[in-house]
């Protein structure tokens, strides 16, 4: 896309995403490496990679920080994430500044265990929501839109028995263009706007039916764009 064509439609590359999930058990965490690569036309500001080990204790690796994908990550540091559900993330700052702490995926340790999110795209509604956690006690690590959906989501996860059903809840109350990819402890799940204003979802819902058939249920819901895979 052009210079031009970015002032006229106020359309550009902000963030990609990547989730992989292999389900007989393989380390994940090459090839969310090379997705990156891949997508590194979408960010060149920071990235990351956060995996888990579905089969073992579930505790999530992760690593993240400023530059391109092969000044964060060798092979050594691909090395140390050991896990078969992976999430990545590359990012092109739309909200919140450039700094360390801003980059994703985001990981949140809270009762039910751990989150993990990578989102890409803008909420209309993040400093109405924002200020509304704040008020209710919530201290924010970041200044990006993602930790506001993080947050609600695990609010909503205390209230369901499902991560997919706490992700839609969520859902409801953000407004704007986004696509999402959150993992829980063994389920990873993708979604985007009502509206499917953001492309990026595009592959994962053209390899619904291979995910399919290897794992347990895929959700689809009528009001949103939403994807489960679990072991």
């Amino acid at each position: 896309m052009s210079e031009l064509e970015r002032v006229e439609t106020g359309l550009g590359e902000e963030c990609g995403v990547f989730g992989a999930y292999d389900m007989d058990g393989g380390d994940v965490a090459p090839s969310v490496y090379y997705g990156l690569f891949a997508l590194q036309h979408r960010g060149q500001e920071s990235c990351g990679i956060a995996v888990t080990d579905t089969y073992g204790k579930r505790k999530v690796h992760f690593r993240k920080g400023l530059g391109l994908v092969n000044e964060v990550f060798d092979e050594e540091e691909l090395g140390k994430l050991k896990g078969n559900l992976g999430v990545g993330h590359v990012r092109y700052s739309t909200a919140g500044g450039t700094r360390a702490e801003n980059a994703q995926p985001l990981v949140l340790n809270y009762v039910k265990g751990t989150l993990v999110i990578a989102h890409n795209g803008n909420l209309t509604n993040a400093i109405e929501l924002r200020h509304e956690l704040e008020y209710t006690g919530a201290i924010f690590q970041t200044t990006i839109d993602s930790e506001v959906i993080a947050y609600h989501i695990a609010r909503e996860r205390l209230k369901v028995s499902k991560a997919e059903d706490a992700v839609r809840n969520a859902m409801k109350k953000i407004e704007g263009a986004y696509a999402l990819v959150v993992s829980s402890p063994r389920k990873m799940i993708g979604a985007r706007d009502p509206f499917g204003l953001k492309q990026s979802m595009e592959y994962l819902r053209t390899k619904v039916c291979r995910f399919h058939l290897k794992s347990r249920h895929v959700v689809f819901l009528s009001t949103f764009i939403l994807h489960v895979w679990t072991a």
